[in-house]
């Protein structure tokens, strides 16, 4: 055969892709399919053996070997491109996640406390009511404000205020369980929600939270601690008892510890819903 017969092949064969990669054989097993480097140099080895010979079957057999071992060669560039097409959109959607997560920190939580904030609060509400109806559990609510909160602000000032509310919320969260929710309702105020907890468990819990959160007193400018103190009313739901209806009952008791000398924790009396 001519040297210009043994040039076409090349120019029809050679690969632009580099590097060595697998492909799957027939059976399933994998086999070794040349990089571009090693696959030229078989080509030329090809080209030497149809230019040493006249068969015209032989030929047709070398040139098979050749485009099957082109196609080997495509196939592994291909899913080589399709896996590194799959990085990329695991990159891509690893990066989504992250921004929707930062999204919903933004949307249902209080980025000043940590705390849940009320859209956080009623989302929570909901699948726990939910849960507590489909079980017949019980859930328990807690609604706390700062005592003399206002006279704490003048007193020393805004961010001091804020150092309060902060330092309450991580109290709580360390004295919680972690099944139980604790949200910032506006100003002062929280709520803490209390899944498979009786009555009295939760008063309780807001006992014991009292007493850490006054055992750990935030220091003034100066290095002495300042006692800050909280009241709270309990309220235990009732079966398909809604949001609304349960915070109020607990407020209502919150407003009577606030009345009866403040730092202290109410119930609120059992009732039907309806």
């Amino acid at each position: 055969m001519r040297n210009s017969d043994d040039e076409k092949v090349l120019r029809l064969v050679k690969p632009s892709a580099a590097g060595k990669k697998r492909t799957r054989g027939a059976a399933g097993d994998q086999k070794p399919v040349a990089g571009a480097g090693e696959y030229s140099r078989q080509v030329e080895q090809y080209a030497r053996r149809i230019r040493e010979t006249s068969d015209v079957n032989e030929i047709i057999n070398i040139l098979d070997t050749v485009l099957g071992d082109t196609r080997n060669l495509r196939y592994s560039n291909e899913i080589y491109s399709a896996q590194e097409q799959v990085r990329q959109a695991e990159r891509q959607i690893e990066s989504l996640k992250l921004e929707l997560e930062q999204m919903r920190e933004l949307i249902h939580y209080d980025p000043m406390t940590g705390a849940f904030n009320r859209r956080g609060l009623d989302a929570i509400y909901l699948r726990e009511a939910a849960r507590a109806d489909r079980n017949e559990n019980t859930l328990c609510a807690a609604v706390l404000d700062l005592d003399n909160f206002k006279q704490i602000n003048d007193t020393y000032g805004h961010q001091f205020g804020d150092d309060v509310l902060i330092h309450l919320v991580k109290v709580a969260k360390r004295s919680l369980r972690s099944s139980d929710v604790i949200a910032r309702y506006g100003g002062e105020e929280f709520v803490i929600l209390l899944p498979d907890t009786t009555l009295e468990s939760a008063v309780w819990v807001l006992q014991r939270l009292q007493n850490n959160f006054s055992r750990k007193a935030l220091p003034d400018i100066e290095g002495n601690p300042v006692p800050v103190t909280f009241s709270g009313g309990v309220a235990a739901r009732q079966f398909h008892e809604n949001q609304k209806s349960l915070l109020k009952r607990a407020d209502d008791v919150l407003y009577q510890a606030k009345k009866s000398g403040k730092s202290r924790v109410m119930i609120a009396p059992v009732s039907e819903y309806i």
